[in-house]
């Protein structure tokens, strides 16, 4: 329900069931959401990067078996999110991600080798921030809520104009810096969009013994962030209310608090083994909800996507795929004193020490060759 349409604090208040334009099959859901429908035009490439970006994904899960990635969270089945958390955002507005969030930073527009830097173990982040309005992929849960806050309220002093996107999990909700940042974003008019990826579990904890909310996109109310839930698996959704959030941000209304209802249909990382804490049966059900197909049934519904066009996206996924492989195996070239770049602005003393050491013992290396 949108703020036209409530006054006062109930202006806060979410929906009452998550917004959704389709139904599971992709046909137009009954009843009209508050939302604007995106263009077309914009749902056509937010299919094109979703279907890009699975591919992409499950290439990256299997460089991980092969051992040339250390690790890999997959976000397969949240394409929706990963895709619409971009397409949502202006030029100059600042992504903060998660360490499951590579898909989006693909979509971005980021190099993948550089996306997977940081889980391949070569670098603590492979991309320049700077250079793409993009944070660090944040592995400790939460923390990026914090920064994401600080610099949206710098660029709202500043009077730019742009907004920050930080991506969290559910279980980043149960954490103290996601609280404290709704609550300094909340207080200081911060235009940041907070846009938590509710997948059901936090590792192996289920939502259930995570909260007592109704849904977690309730715990904006109470500090007087406006808050909405979104069917996570409805592409069309999910960029009509983010759309719209991040619109509120911008206009100077404060931030915005989404949820999005999705599920990780691949186990939390390669090291996990998701059959000891849920049953096959209930990612059946996340399955037939899947938000590729949703997508692909209703833009062929409304003519705007034909077999040829969806060969085509495919064929781009293959190639896509092909390159990330050849790249990834290769072996990576490292400079070890790199290790103590950005680190600090000066090197303290005993950092230095260890610099001079690493470089004598790389020279005497070399004077061996």
């Amino acid at each position: 329900m949108s703020d036209q349409r409530r006054e006062g604090p109930r202006a806060l208040l979410p929906s009452e069931r998550p917004v959704r334009f389709l139904t599971d099959a992709g046909a137009p859901a009954r009843g009209r959401p508050a939302y604007p429908e995106p263009d077309p035009e914009l749902l056509r490439r937010a299919y094109r990067h979703m279907v890009v970006g699975r591919r992409f994904d499950a290439q990256a899960t299997a460089l991980t078996k092969q051992g040339r990635l250390a690790v890999y969270p997959s976000s397969k089945g949240q394409e929706a999110c990963q895709v619409g958390a971009v397409l949502a955002l202006q030029e100059g507005d600042w992504l903060f991600p998660t360490y499951r969030d590579s898909v989006a930073l693909v979509t971005k527009g980021i190099d993948p080798v550089e996306v997977l830097s940081l889980l391949r173990g070569d670098a603590h982040c492979g991309y320049d921030p700077y250079r793409h309005q993009v944070a660090p992929q944040c592995t400790p849960l939460a923390t990026q809520t914090i920064h994401a806050a600080g610099l949206a309220y710098a660029e709202r002093r500043k009077g730019t104009g742009r907004i920050a996107l930080v991506c969290v999990g559910d279980g980043a909700t149960s954490e103290g810096d996601f609280h404290e940042a709704l609550n300094f974003a909340a207080v200081f008019k911060a235009p940041v969009v907070f846009f938590v990826q509710n997948n059901q579990y936090a590792i192996s904890v289920p939502l259930e013994r995570q909260t007592a909310a109704p849904a977690l996109a309730y715990k904006g109310v109470g500090y007087g962030v406006r808050s909405e839930q979104v069917d996570g698996n409805d592409a069309v959704a999910v960029l009509a209310v983010l759309s719209a959030a991040a619109e509120h941000a911008r206009s100077g209304k404060g931030p915005f608090l989404v949820e999005a209802h999705t599920y990780r249909m691949e186990p939390h990382t390669n090291a996990d083994d998701a059959t000891r804490y849920r049953e096959e049966k209930e990612t059946e059900r996340w399955r037939r909800r899947d938000p590729i197909a949703r997508l692909e049934a209703y833009l062929r519904r409304r003519g705007r996507l034909t077999d040829e066009d969806v060969a085509a996206v495919n064929a781009e996924a293959e190639e896509f795929a092909a390159r990330v492989r050849a790249e990834l195996n290769e072996d990576p070239r490292v400079a070890p004193l790199e290790l103590f770049d950005h680190v600090y602005g000066t090197l303290t003393p005993q950092l230095a020490e260890q610099r001079e050491a690493l470089e004598a013992e790389l020279q005497a290396e070399e004077a061996l060759r």
